[in-house]
């Protein structure tokens, strides 16, 4: 059983979480990710770790309530334990001093761009950090993105804080102003990711792409998180989560994430139909 030790909300629909998972802290690198079960009988959900700390043995995830299980989640508190926690899965981001280097995060993806950010700039890197969001109040760990890079620039779809405008209109300038860039890693929504890639494809910079496909098992057994790379078949539990976001068949793997759409609604909704919210906020039978 993992414990949570921390919980913090960050957004009326977004949270923090520090679990205690020595064993995976030891070993877990920017990039991984993580599978974790409520109960026993419950849903395997993926996240991208968002940060660990090897002495404490604790691993940080960041989620957004989107379904059944991320809304059971959020529910529990510190002191509660998690069924399973299993990790590091997937292959580590390619660390290197590489020069110039971007990262640009949207979203809960903010949270996930995080350690590699980190990473980039102890490596010698000169890390621009771009994150973005709808509005000021979705914006996430923004201290520690300014801390993980050598610069920051905050974007808001509405303009409430920050740059008014998306991420890809700033990463553009910078592609436009800076010769010496040499890597994009970007991580968020799909439609984000795909775009982001159109804006670098006339620029000689590779741009790296963490996939957030339906999964099950996380060891390429089920081949649920199959994605076309190059026109070739990959899973993004074992040959991810990261790839040449210019590889990726953008189109097939945003259809793929809308396959199970009802059935996800439906087992909220029968969730929903068979709890209710007590006054301390938890959810209960």
């Amino acid at each position: 059983m993992y414990k949570i030790i921390q919980k913090e909300r960050l957004h009326q629909i977004i949270y923090s979480m520090w679990i205690e998972a020595p064993q995976v802290a030891q070993s877990v690198q920017p990039g991984q990710f993580i599978i974790l079960m409520i109960q026993e009988k419950g849903e395997r959900i993926p996240l991208t770790v968002a940060d660990f700390d090897r002495e404490r043995g604790l691993i940080r995830i960041v989620f957004q309530v989107v379904g059944k299980t991320t809304d059971e989640l959020s529910t529990l508190e510190e002191g509660d334990k998690l069924f399973s926690f299993i990790g590091p899965l997937g292959k580590k981001t390619e660390i290197e001093d590489y020069g110039t280097v971007v990262t640009v995060g949207g979203g809960t993806g903010i949270a996930c761009i995080h350690p590699i950010t980190r990473a980039l700039k102890e490596a010698g890197n000169k890390v621009i950090s771009i994150i973005g969001a709808r509005s000021k109040d979705l914006i996430i760990m923004e201290e520690e993105l300014k801390k993980a890079s050598s610069r920051l620039i905050v974007t808001t779809d509405d303009g409430s804080y920050g740059r008014k405008g998306f991420v890809t209109q700033v990463l553009k300038e910078l592609l436009d102003q800076d010769k010496s860039i040499k890597k994009v890693w970007t991580i968020g929504p799909a439609i984000m990711m795909k775009v982001t890639c159109e804006t670098t494809r006339p620029y000689p910079v590779e741009t790296i792409v963490s996939l957030n496909s339906i999964m099950v098992d996380g060891t390429g057994m089920c081949g649920s998180c199959r994605v076309t790379i190059g026109k070739e078949s990959k899973f993004v539990c074992t040959d991810g989560p990261e790839f040449d976001g210019q590889l990726v068949d953008w189109e097939e793997f945003m259809n793929r994430l809308t396959r199970y759409k009802l059935q996800e609604k439906r087992s909220w909704e029968i969730y929903q139909e068979h709890t209710h919210l007590c006054t301390c906020g938890r959810r209960t039978n």
